[in-house]
């Protein structure tokens, strides 16, 4: 008896909430973890704002190491660097993902068409453009906010990125019939994995002030329209879809914060409420 007792230890141990952490860093960058992944790939889903917010943090730390070197009049250069280690650290997967739906538009009203296009591992001109244009407007709006001193909102943009993603695994059908990436996420997916995602998420924003709270609702408001997108053009989602999402969700929102350069500081928390 004493040891089955000992035997089940290890299988209660896999559902433990650290290791949901580690298949959400995995799955959404290159960075290892050092111990065990749990086996249950839903688990991770709750842990995908905390992924963006760890991503953005590496970002904003290298605006600020950036600006404690000599020639910090070259905000371009570190936008660059900014933009060079975010497809690394992420292993360009959702940019891979933006390129692919880009490609399948031109598979028009053809649902299957469009789907197969996604599947398929070459990059055609829609896909290729898509890329410029995405990479173009981070490299932009990193500019902007190094050059006003608005870094600070990237952690923001980054967590809510990756936590809407959530929205659309939790509340969508996966389109294909056959395997995919993101098929064990969607068909373990549930309402508590959604309802934690977004708590974490708006609880971040709180620290904005009203403005934190308004981009949550932007951001919303952006996957609410890619998802009904999805639905209609192709029956639910794919892993590229969401890395699609993430994509528009994060250039939408750094387009969003770079706007008001130096004025969305003074927005900043709540003291300006007051």
């Amino acid at each position: 008896m004493k040891g089955e007792v000992g035997n089940q230890k290890p299988e209660d141990g896999k559902k433990s909430p650290i290791k949901g952490l580690g298949g959400a860093l995995t799955t959404l960058t290159l960075v290892p973890w050092p111990g065990r992944e749990s086996e249950d790939l839903p688990d991770s889903l709750p842990w995908f704002p905390l992924v963006g917010l760890f991503v953005g943090l590496i970002l904003y730390g290298i605006g600020r190491m950036w600006s404690l070197l000599s020639f910090t009049q070259w905000p371009a250069g570190a936008a660059l660097a900014m933009v060079a280690v975010e497809v690394w650290l992420t292993g360009g997967l959702h940019l891979d993902g933006l390129a692919d739906w880009a490609d399948s538009v031109g598979g028009l009203f053809d649902r299957e068409k469009r789907l197969a296009i996604m599947k398929d591992v070459r990059v055609g001109t829609f896909g290729i453009l898509a890329l410029i244009l995405a990479l173009a407007a981070k490299w932009l709006a990193f500019k902007r906010l190094l050059s006003s001193g608005s870094t600070i909102w990237l952690l923001s943009v980054f967590t809510l990125s990756r936590g809407m993603m959530v929205e659309l695994i939790t509340t969508f059908p996966y389109a294909r019939t056959g395997e995919g990436m993101a098929k064990p996420f969607v068909k373990g997916a549930s309402q508590k994995h959604r309802i934690i995602s977004h708590v974490l998420s708006l609880g971040f924003c709180l620290f904005y002030g009203p403005l934190g709270l308004a981009l949550f609702g932007f951001a919303g408001f952006i996957t609410w329209l890619f998802g009904a997108h999805c639905r209609h053009q192709y029956g639910g989602i794919t892993g590229d879809l969401l890395g699609t999402a993430n994509e528009m969700v994060e250039v939408g929102l750094l387009m969003v914060c770079a706007l008001p350069g130096k004025t969305i500081l003074s927005y900043t928390g709540w003291s300006w409420v007051f």
